[in-house]
């Protein structure tokens, strides 16, 4: 039976791997931030940047989206840099002569990981959303010329039995060109609507279609055709959709983004891979926290000849690879291999055998 109640220890090794995890991430963010600096600060003079947005609106915003994206790197640097120090020093030697086994020592790790994984999971749901909505447009004003709409021939279903095309879209004017509604009810198609243009209504929040056709077939197929220069129609399109890009699901609170996962299956959308991959990452990588403490932990709890630096750099090598199989899953996503919430917690349970390998053959 495991004694869980607290300890010294539990203070003591818990006090290190947070605050060594801490100070990781203030040193790597800042370094970070430098390096970013000198890689934007052209775009920023050439297009006027404001000093107080370049603060506030970018860095302010950068620093969760960072420091979220590399936690799994900062976490597992954190438990090897401490416990390898701890075993060269033979303190954990002395944790397990006093009769603490390596089980009971493994507590204080776990509940680190815990507060770590409910930070990560708090920045995903709630933080970095709002941040990212602030963070990216500012992006595409200053950094990457402002906003481009490189889609054409969209085709929707907004509504069962209704299907939107559109030829092209402009964000200048927020104009649809080659404008087309069809009716669809028992595999027949009863109405259409075609339309030179249609134009978005930002008061009225609806479509102003401009030199329209719209055709109406009874069940004899015959076509009665009413025609006109200029029509009001609300439909379930707003001007929104033409402007959503692969970044637009990361600004995106949790019931938006189910909301639009909802939408995008009900239009077919082939976006909705974005989205559900947003989505399952959010989900998916805080656990990483919890893995990669056991295997930073049955990697450095063995005092070694060459000192930290052989630990330190396999924890190196095995979260870059864990990060780099976390992004590589989402191939699996875009070619249809596998779905989405299989495809992106693959890595968590690949790793997951790794560490339990790890583990069993760690030194107790």
């Amino acid at each position: 039976m495991i004694d869980l109640r607290p300890k010294i220890l539990d203070r003591y090794i818990m006090k290190k791997f947070i605050m060594t995890f801490f100070i990781a991430l203030v040193l790597i963010i800042g370094i970070v931030i430098i390096f970013d600096i000198s890689e934007k600060i052209d775009d920023f003079v050439a297009n006027e940047a404001p000093i107080k947005d370049i603060i506030l609106k970018y860095y302010v915003n950068f620093v969760p989206y960072f420091m979220n994206m590399f936690s799994p790197l900062f976490v597992f640097i954190t438990v090897i840099f401490f416990t390898s120090k701890m075993a060269a020093d033979t303190e954990i030697v002395a944790i397990l002569s006093c009769g603490i086994s390596f089980h009971r020592m493994m507590v204080p790790y776990i509940i680190s990981a815990f507060l770590i994984f409910g930070l990560s999971l708090g920045l995903n749901l709630y933080v970095i959303p709002r941040s990212n909505s602030v963070r990216i447009p500012f992006e595409q004003q200053y950094v990457k010329g402002g906003y481009q709409n490189l889609n054409r021939n969209i085709h929707y279903q907004i509504s069962p039995g209704e299907f939107v095309f559109v030829e092209s879209f402009s964000t200048w004017n927020n104009t649809a060109y080659r404008f087309t509604l069809e009716k669809i009810e028992e595999n027949r198609l009863v109405s259409k609507i075609s339309a030179e243009t249609a134009v978005w209504d930002s008061t009225k929040c609806s479509w102003t279609l401009k030199k329209y056709f719209i055709r109406d077939y009874t069940d004899n197929l015959e076509d009665h055709i009413r025609s006109g220069y200029q029509l009001d129609t609300a439909i379930n399109l707003t001007v929104d959709d033409f402007y959503r890009t692969k970044k637009t699901v990361t600004t995106l609170t949790q019931t938006q983004l189910n909301d639009l996962i909802h939408t995008q299956q009900m239009r077919g959308d082939a976006a909705i891979k974005e989205s559900l991959i947003e989505k399952h990452t959010r989900m998916a990588l805080p656990f990483s926290a919890f893995i990669l403490t056991i295997m930073g932990v049955a990697l450095s709890s063995k005092k070694k000849r060459g000192g930290i630096g052989w630990n330190i750099g396999i924890g190196i090598a095995l979260a870059f690879t864990y990060i780099l199989f976390l992004r590589f899953s989402e191939m699996f996503v875009y070619t249809g291999t596998l779905p989405p919430g299989i495809a992106l917690w693959l890595p968590n349970v690949i790793y997951t055998g790794i560490a339990a390998f790890l583990y069993k053959i760690a030194p107790k």
